[in-house]
């Protein structure tokens, strides 16, 4: 498609062309303290079995599964207690016929046993346990290696660590794990209105918000922000802080990429040797954004008004930093929703316009949050999702419609 000559691209040929050109980060090794949400390197093989000897899954009595055969409450079995096990510590002997330990949940099984009687089901008095019914052989029993045996893969590259991943390590013995490097993302916010939130607005004057809302979701897509400040519409300041940003593993800036009088970006990021890929992308919000690589950096240059920057990270960005990081999944998860009232998208690009989401007994629910303007941030403050629809489309409410969603705790699950 194109206006005025000039190129746009589609959001899935623009994503093509970033993901083509993104590097993976290399790796480093962390302690798993540090861990939490940072992406495998490496594949992870147990080198050990867990459980690593067969234990106790209950506080009871370890028997011989044979002793108690055709115990019942007319011919109760007898079994002579003969020591006590407890979790930690190894049993000294083996059991014999017509013996039981006393054994705590955790604690190994004592040579010789097969099963064990939760305390409620017995009654004795200390020294002997009577037993009203049969045991079967591995009642109770947590077997060596029924988790993970040794050779086992555990952990695939680019897994995500949440927690129930680093109590794995560390039930494997590591207690440090490799990791790809997390991407420093330098964030430049530019033009001659902006001020800080702290500052007093002037006539003319806006609080810049798009550093901290990019911050936010360079943080969320796993990479560390690093803020440029603000850069007034001059060249030469744009180029000064591009360079301070080169210290970074990809920039991202926001305004000053269409084709106003005061629009610099992409001309400074030209004279400092950046290869641009395009400016144009067919969509709404967000049709001026730029990409390209300067100095082997991936660098965005993102719309302006605030939404705009947002829902351009969300498609570009986002993905862009979760590849460098390492991560095999890349997008925000995708679903399908019934409109609960109309959805507009007039005009001739594909609209993401920001909705509410809930689910109900006939499935996930939208709803527009609202006017859909690229300067009402509050669209975004209130969106669950983004509803993607074509040119010229209007969702009726009971219609379909697919939805990015933006919230991890939303089941993507129809």
């Amino acid at each position: 498609m194109s206006r005025g000559g000039v190129s746009m691209l589609s959001v899935a040929e623009a994503l093509e062309r970033i993901l083509a050109a993104v590097p993976v980060l290399g790796a480093e090794s962390v302690a798993l303290s540090e861990a939490l949400g940072r992406i495998l390197a490496e594949p992870v093989v147990a080198a050990r079995e867990v459980p690593p000897w067969d234990n106790s899954s209950m506080d009871g009595y370890a028997v011989r599964a044979g002793d108690t055969a055709g115990a019942s409450a007319d011919r109760p079995i007898v079994l002579t207690v003969v020591g006590e096990v407890t979790a930690g510590r190894v049993p000294t002997a083996a059991l014999g016929p017509g013996q039981t330990y006393r054994i705590l949940t955790g604690a190994p099984l004592p040579d010789g046993s097969d099963a064990v009687v939760p305390q409620e089901d017995v009654s004795g008095d200390g020294r002997h346990i009577r037993l009203v019914r049969p045991v079967d052989r591995g009642a109770f029993v947590r077997r060596r290696g029924e988790d993970i045996h040794a050779g086992d893969p555990v952990l695939e590259p680019g897994t995500v660590l949440h927690p129930a991943a680093l109590g794995v390590l560390a039930t494997l013995g590591s207690p440090r794990v490799r990791v790809h490097q997390r991407p420093r993302v330098a964030v430049l916010s530019t033009g001659d209105e902006l001020v800080e939130p702290e500052m007093p607005l002037g006539p003319g004057q806006i609080a810049n918000s798009n550093t901290y809302t990019l911050a936010g979701l360079v943080t969320e897509a796993g990479g560390v922000p690093i803020n440029l400040g603000i850069a007034r519409d001059r060249p030469e300041e744009l180029e000064e802080r591009f360079r301070w940003g080169l210290s970074a593993d990809a920039l991202v800036s926001s305004a000053g990429v269409s084709v106003g009088d005061r629009d610099f970006v992409r001309d400074v990021l030209t004279r400092l040797g950046a290869e641009l890929s395009f400016w144009r992308v067919n969509m709404r919000p967000g049709k001026p954004i730029t990409f390209g690589v300067l100095r082997g950096r991936p660098v965005f240059g993102l719309p302006g008004n605030p939404v705009s920057a947002m829902v351009t990270f969300e498609l570009f960005v986002g993905p862009a930093i979760r590849r460098m990081a390492g991560a095999r999944v890349l997008h925000r998860p995708r679903a399908r929703a019934r409109a609960l009232a109309a959805i507009d998208n007039p005009g001739s690009r594909w609209g993401y316009l920001r909705v509410r989401l809930a689910r109900d007994r006939e499935g996930l629910g939208a709803r527009p949050t609202g006017e859909q303007g690229s300067g009402i941030l509050t669209s975004m403050l209130r969106a669950d999702g983004l509803a993607v629809l074509p040119p010229d489309t209007r969702v009726e409410p009971g219609e379909s419609v697919e939805v990015i969603l933006l919230r991890s705790d939303l089941d993507p699950s129809p």
